[in-house]
């Protein structure tokens, strides 16, 4: 055990575990194997991690209203299985059995060395379009001696990106100045900076449920207390979602969230498209309960479905109140390994957000901004035509090959956006992931998209694989998918080589 170790408190470890479903029915499960199976299944899947100290046993047993008597037996249980080690005066901590690899995260990418045996249907991010990023890449280095003579650091972002940007903004029906815009080191730079200056630690966030998962796993660790508000779902599973108003308008009247968080565009994982009618109604029940909303365009510019003319506005034009803060990135469309995001809000707010952030990264590298602003700047359009073709040709290939090898399988398809939202069934999402461990193929769970472990039948579905490989990806799916229906994929042998 090293000297340092995350604690659980008794009601974070309560939320978590009414999360975890197991994917196994209960039946007649006496309560302290179903209370050991779930801690075994948050360890395995790492919402747990490995060297979390938990709760004493009467602590947790009051939380979950059971006897000590089961909280004690479900440790012993886990103590048996290698998921968990005590010493006296030092509590209990999670662990992994001898000889277990630690738990993969599917929203990480493939380490290298793995790639030749392990398909990636995890990350939702796409190669670099080339060879527009090394055209870019060139112009920005003629333009790099012009400022490296200074100290390089700018809080607020390099100008010429401030103002590409802002352009983009007025393009799509927002007008915008470049003091309105603020470069972060990422759309996650952007998000801690407004609910770090937003928000107290404690403060009630509403989210959407599900989200994004970093957005989830960010604002639970900064200590909020995050309201989900559910999506609704009139046409069931082979329809794309909206918000629920009415939803929304009870969660912002009684619970008065300091903070909003929103995917209006291409919404990550549904791919959902509101529309500016429902866009307004939220807004103005944001407005009346004194709630900022956040909104993250990260997809925005993905419609590789849709004409420009079918696009809804951007939130923060339908804004009367200036109540709305906008988070955007060139990560999903220009390439993940630039590390560039921004922010657009009042320039008061700006001016504020760079003064804090110097406590932290001082500014985003002066060449990835330069490199981004000639991408948004000189070629454009056929930057994003490129990437468009790229998504449109995976989301036929990868939806096909689902209908074909996964019927049972509900999903909607998209009309842009990264990936698709997919109902399993009767299988679980968790089972699943840990059986696609087994089989060769990295799997989202829909758990790591809800608030507390929800949407345990559900998995998200990216749609970043190559045309040529849908089919012998949605194949090792489907392998899985029978493992996991059938609880074999805990003695299911190592996967093959990637043949693709």
């Amino acid at each position: 055990m090293s000297e340092w170790q995350s604690v659980v408190t008794p009601p974070a470890l309560a939320r978590l575990l009414r999360g975890a479903r197991l994917p196994e029915p209960a039946g007649h499960r006496p309560a302290y194997r179903t209370l050991a199976g779930q801690v075994r299944l948050l360890v395995s899947e790492g919402r747990l991690p490995v060297g979390t100290r938990l709760p004493a046993e009467r602590e947790l047993a009051q939380a979950l209203a059971l006897s000590r008597t089961t909280v004690a037996t479900a440790y012993e249980t886990l103590r048996g299985e290698g998921y968990l080690r005590s010493r006296r005066g030092s509590g209990s901590w999670t662990t992994l059995p001898e000889g277990s690899r630690p738990p993969g995260d599917a929203l990480h990418p493939v380490p290298p060395d793995e790639r030749e045996t392990v398909l990636d249907l995890g990350v939702a991010a796409l190669p670099a379009p080339q060879p527009y990023l090394g055209e870019a890449a060139a112009r920005a280095i003629e333009q790099l001696p012009a400022y490296a003579s200074g100290h390089g650091h700018y809080p607020t972002g390099v100008p010429v990106l401030r103002e590409a940007i802002a352009r983009r903004f007025t393009e799509r029906g927002l007008p915008t100045t470049p003091d309105q815009i603020l470069v972060t080191t990422g759309a996650m730079g952007a998000l801690h900076l407004a609910r770090q200056a937003l928000a107290g630690r404690a403060d009630r966030l509403a989210v959407e449920a599900p989200s994004y998962a970093h957005t989830i796993q960010s604002l639970r660790r900064s200590g909020a207390r995050l309201v989900p508000v559910p999506h609704a779902w009139p046409g069931g599973p082979t329809v794309l979602p909206r918000w629920d108003v009415q939803e929304w308008q009870r969660v912002l009247r009684g619970a008065a969230p300091r903070l909003a968080f929103l995917i209006p565009d291409f919404h990550n994982p549904t791919g959902a498209l509101i529309d500016e009618e429902q866009r307004r109604e939220l807004l103005a029940a944001a407005r009346a309960a004194g709630t900022v909303v956040v909104a993250d365009e990260t997809p925005a510019e993905l419609g590789w479905g849709t004409g420009t003319e079918e696009l809804p506005r951007p939130m923060a034009a339908l804004d009367r109140a200036a109540q709305v803060v906008t988070i955007g990135s060139g990560s999903k469309l220009l390439w993940g390994g630039l590390r560039v995001g921004w922010l657009r809000a009042n320039p008061a707010l700006v001016r504020q957000l760079a003064a804090d952030r110097v406590y932290t990264d001082v500014g985003t590298p002066v060449l990835d901004q330069l490199i981004a602003a000639a991408m948004l700047t000189e070629r454009f359009d056929e930057v994003r035509a490129h990437q468009h073709e790229r998504l449109r040709s995976s989301a036929e290939a990868l939806t096909a090959a689902l209908e074909r090898r996964l019927p049972d399988w509900r999903f909607a398809r998209p009309a842009g956006g990264l990936c698709v939202w997919v109902s399993t069934g009767q299988v679980s999402g968790a089972a699943l992931a840990q059986a696609g461990e087994r089989t060769g193929v990295r799997i989202a769970a829909g758990s790591r998209f809800g608030v507390d472990g929800a949407f345990e039948h559900h998995i998200r579905i990216p749609f970043t694989t190559p045309a040529s490989a849908a089919d012998a990806a949605i194949a090792r799916l489907a392998t899985a998918a029978d493992l996991a229906a059938t609880g074999r994929w805990r003695t299911a042998g190592e996967a093959p080589p990637l043949a693709v």
